[in-house]
Parts: C-alpha cells; sequence; structure tokens
C-alpha cells in the first residue's frame, strides 16, 4: 500500500509541475500585466491598476461591444446548431440508403480549417458571388446582399457560415445519443397509439437529454472562444460590427498594446470559466435531482 501511495505521488508531482508551468505562471503573468501600461512603443511599463477593465467595460468604447457580439454569436449559433444537428440526426437514424454518404457530407465542413473556410465563403458572399447570382437567377434579387460588408447583415453572416462549419460535428453528437435508444419503447408507443410527435416528446428528448447537454455546454464554451471564422471572414469589420474579444485582444497585441491585450484575455478567460463552471452546475444539480 505505501509503495502505491509513492508510485502515485511519482506521478502527480510532474503533473503539477507542468501545470503550473505551462498554465498558472503564464495566467499569473497575464493577470500582472493587465494592471499596466506595458506598450511597445515605450520602454518603461507603469502600473495603472484598473484602467484597463474600466476603458473595457466603458459604453463608449468598442470593447464592450466586442462582448456584446461575442454573446450574441454565441447565443445564436449554439441555437441553430444544436437544432439543425438534431433535425439532421433524427433525419440520418432513419434507414435511408445514402445515410452513411449523407453523415459524410454533412460532418466534412467540420474537418476543414476555419480560415480555409473563412477564405472560401469570402467569395460565396461577395457581391458577385454564387449567394447572390442564386438569388437573381430565382427571381429574388430584391434579397441579394454585399453579405460580409452590408451592416445590416454582416454578423448574421458570420453566423451563418459558423453554424454551417459546426451542423456536422453536432449531428454525429446527437446521433450517437439517439442510437443508444432501444427501439422497443418506440414500438411499445406505437402500439399505445402515440404519434411521431408524441414519441419525440416523450421518448426521444428524455433520452437525449446528456447529448444536447454536452452539445450546448461545448457548442458554448467554443462560441465564447470565436476568433478564426471571423478573422477570416470580416476581420471584425464593417467598423466595429463583427469585433469579438478574441479579435480585440489580437489587434490590440498586433499593435503593442500588451497590457490591454491581457485585460482582454483575463476577461475572455474569466466570461468561458464563469459560464461554463454555471452550466456545470445546472447540470450536476438536474442530475441530482433525476
Amino acid at each position: 500500500m505505501h509503495m502505491n501511495k509513492l508510485y502515485s505521488r511519482l506521478f502527480v508531482i510532474p503533473a503539477i509541475v507542468l501545470y503550473t508551468l505551462f498554465f498558472i505562471i503564464p495566467v499569473a503573468g497575464g493577470l500582472y500585466y493587465s494592471f499596466t501600461d506595458w506598450n511597445m512603443m515605450r520602454p518603461d511599463i507603469g502600473f495603472v491598476g484598473l484602467d484597463n477593465y474600466k476603458e473595457i467595460f466603458s459604453s463608449t468604447g468598442p470593447y464592450m461591444k466586442s462582448i456584446i457580439h461575442t454573446f450574441s454569436f454565441t447565443f445564436f449559433t449554439v441555437i441553430f446548431k444544436v437544432l439543425i444537428g438534431l433535425f439532421l440526426a433524427i433525419l440520418l437514424n432513419e434507414g435511408l440508403r445514402t445515410r452513411n454518404l449523407l453523415r459524410m457530407v454533412f460532418f466534412l465542413p467540420y474537418t476543414l480549417s476555419p480560415l480555409i473556410i473563412g477564405i472560401i465563403f469570402v467569395s460565396i458572399l461577395g457581391p458577385q458571388g454564387p449567394i447572390n447570382v442564386i438569388l437573381k437567377f430565382i427571381g429574388l434579387g430584391d434579397f441579394t446582399r454585399s453579405w460580409l460588408t452590408d451592416k445590416s447583415v454582416v454578423l448574421a453572416s458570420t453566423m451563418g457560415v459558423e453554424v454551417w462549419r459546426m451542423v456536422g460535428w453536432n449531428m454525429v453528437i446527437l446521433l450517437a445519443g439517439l442510437q443508444t435508444i432501444s427501439k422497443s419503447y418506440y414500438e411499445a408507443a406505437s402500439l399505445d397509439g402515440a404519434n411521431k410527435w408524441q414519441q419525440f416528446i416523450s421518448i426521444t428528448l428524455p433520452f437525449l437529454t446528456p447529448a444536447l447537454t454536452i452539445a450546448i455546454i461545448l457548442n458554448t464554451i467554443h462560441g465564447l472562444r470565436v476568433f478564426e471564422i471571423i478573422y477570416a471572414l470580416t476581420n471584425g469589420g464593417p467598423g466595429n460590427l463583427t469585433e469579438v474579444i478574441n479579435t480585440q485582444i489580437f489587434k490590440e497585441f498586433s499593435i503593442g498594446r500588451y497590457g490591454m491585450s491581457n485585460a482582454l484575455g483575463i476577461i475572455a478567460f474569466l466570461i468561458t470559466l464563469i459560464i461554463a463552471f454555471i452550466m456545470k452546475k445546472v447540470v450536476a444539480d438536474e442530475e441530482a435531482d433525476a
């Protein structure tokens, strides 16, 4: 028993050291520099207290808007990714001859780099792109837009690309959940006279709750960390209409405002951590009640 404890500690100590070196120290360093005016243009670093955070949360500055955009992006993309993923999972859970091919087709966008997808969709959503050509061809020319520069639709356009990219991933998670549900439940419900909708509400949703919960949590965390797809599509523009927290961090770092970029990084970290903790607690409470 004594040797087992010794071996356990020998494995735990290196893990603690690595965690400290690659997580605790960088976070602590970032936290410290977030209270400074560290700037590439000046040789000295001055302590400014909460000035960076006050600037971030100022209603007149660009940073608060980027936080709001991040929450909006996350909220709407999570809803559509999960709902469309659920629809596809239910569809492909049936005995379609081409279901394996369709699964691959829907999952394929997730395997591509967000930067590559962004570059492709810059052309697709451009003024002379395929989307506008199709709209004109079917007589809906009034709906054509410059989808990535029109202020009224640009944020929604980036959300649409993100949903297209991730919906196959959600489909796979929910399809795995559907395949754990025994067919006997549906057969018994059919014998009792339940229609498809009643079966979905009383059988599918309750059994699929764990998979839905996982999908919602992971999509939420992913949405809060969004960067590549926004950077490739609009780089936060036009103006700052699609600016999110991580694009602001990148821009502040690029121009040498390291103190501000660290402050924004700490805010992004805390937002993700708090929301993930709240969602985990809600899930744990629901499981305890069940």
